[in-house]
């Protein structure tokens, strides 16, 4: 083999190592944007998720102000009948 011929040889070696570069920086870009698109994605979820816990919180504390009156009036009442009656 003469000193052309290797250098030759090398050059494609180069190359063939550039071109898989290339391809694995392609293939690392398109896992970095599936990756932003899930992490966009786990983000929405976990605010609408806050969102609707905020929601039953409010409508738990709404219910509250009308159940438990009615719960103790109940009590109240069968209080009264029960001393009233025995």
């Amino acid at each position: 083999m003469t000193d052309e011929e290797q250098l030759r040889q090398l050059l494609e070696v180069a190359r063939e190592i550039r071109d898989a570069q290339r391809e694995v920086v392609s293939l690392l870009s398109a896992q970095r944007a599936l990756i932003e698109e899930q992490v966009r994605r786990s983000r929405d979820s976990v605010g609408e998720s806050l969102a609707l816990q905020r929601t039953a919180l409010r409508r738990q504390k709404e219910i509250s102000w009308i159940a438990v009156p009615g719960i103790l009036a109940c009590i109240a009442a069968i209080a009264y009948l029960v001393f009233r009656y025995f």
